[in-house]
């Protein structure tokens, strides 16, 4: 008999890699995964992530000791409906969505708050679907839980124990906090990155001259501007009440700011890039959060013939594997011409420091 039993209602890229690790991390486990996509289904089966592809919600899960739901977040009204009929007492139902009120509001309609604890996995990727996946994506992110009120203690520290068999480090909040803070540090720098793409779009000539010499610093704060229309759109609607509020309080700073600026007060200018830099600087760098790092390197190499496939050669030696490179053409706030983007830390670390043994200069990007 296996030791353990999860089933998985949608396998993406986030319920996949869950799936992953666990298949990956815990000895004996059984996983049952329904999918409204039968290639997935079929793709889970043949990489051996999951043992029983269900046709539907149904008795397939019985078994279960936890069900996971991963569909996206319109069907969780309907999937939990489903889940109700089929699963045993004591299962524990969790979720993975970003925003936690609609859900927790929706398991006390459906009189399952004794059995659930909301989750969020602090991680993503750019790209979207089971088959980019991976075990490896949860490592030392965040993996937010929000208990109800009314489920047992027990399966709290057990659900805690489960996730860090994932990689991830677990962290119990309110589900209304949670909803504030990712509102702040999550939804609300999207709202703000795609306001400000869309001012520059405004403002461009007609020969595309902003766009053209965009340097580090707006490619930077702007870069989760290149997410999923349909998912930030879902979630401003969910999150509704928190990413206004913030925006107001944004606004009211951005107003104070423009103030200062117009009356050339030069001290409270300085205070207010000064008070940025130390907090943002006080940050955990290795976050795999919302707003997640880019473990990038940024190097220095001639003009020459062959000078970036040295580059890529030297590091593909080394068993390096390189998400993205690109020539930066503005340099007025990055270190080097080349930036190289890893997928880990570690792999970051080690380019950095083969690329200066052989006398390049290569610098950390954060």
């Amino acid at each position: 008999m296996p030791s353990l039993t999860c089933g998985f209602i949608g396998l993406g890229l986030i319920g996949g890699s869950i799936a992953r690790a666990l298949k990956q991390n815990v000895p004996d486990i059984r996983i049952i995964a329904y999918d409204v996509s039968a290639k997935t289904l079929a793709l889970a089966l043949r990489e051996t992530v999951a043992d029983v592809a269900a046709k539907a919600i149904d008795e397939s899960f019985s078994d279960c000791d936890y069900i996971f739901l991963c569909a996206p977040v319109q069907r969780n009204d309907s999937n939990l409906a489903a889940v109700k009929r089929v699963m045993k007492p004591d299962c524990l139902l969790t979720d993975v969505g970003s925003v936690k009120t609609a859900i927790h509001e929706a398991v006390r309609e459906a009189g399952l708050e004794r059995s659930f604890i909301g989750g969020h996995p602090m991680a993503g990727s750019e790209r979207i679907g089971f088959a980019n996946s991976r075990a490896s994506l949860l490592e030392n992110a965040y993996y937010i839980l929000t208990p109800t009120s009314s489920v047992p203690a027990q399966k709290v520290e057990d659900y805690k124990r489960l996730v860090q068999r994932t990689g991830a480090i677990p962290l119990v909040l309110d589900y209304q906090k949670h909803d504030y803070v990712t509102g702040a540090i999550s939804h609300l720098p999207h709202v703000v990155a795609a306001a400000l793409v869309n001012l520059v779009q405004d403002h461009d000539s007609e020969d595309g001259i902003m766009k053209m010499v965009a340097a580090g610093g707006f490619k930077d704060i702007t870069r989760i501007a290149s997410s999923s229309a349909l998912m930030w759109q879902q979630i401003c609607l969910s999150n509704t009440a928190n990413i206004s509020s913030l925006l107001s309080d944004y606004i009211r700073a951005l107003q104070a700011f423009r103030q200062q600026l117009d009356e050339k007060k030069g001290p409270a200018l300085y205070d207010q890039f000064e008070s940025a830099r130390l907090y943002r600087d006080s940050f955990i760098g290795a976050s795999s959060g919302p707003i997640k790092r880019s473990y990038s390197i940024s190097a220095d190499i001639d003009d020459k013939s062959g000078a970036l496939a040295r580059v890529v050669a030297l590091l593909a030696r080394h068993g390096l594997s390189i998400k993205n490179i690109g020539i930066t053409h503005n340099r007025e706030a990055d270190d080097g011409v080349l930036k190289i983007e890893f997928y880990d830390e570690t792999s970051m670390k080690k380019a950095r420091d083969i690329l200066t043994e052989e006398g390049y200069r290569a610098e950390i990007r954060i």
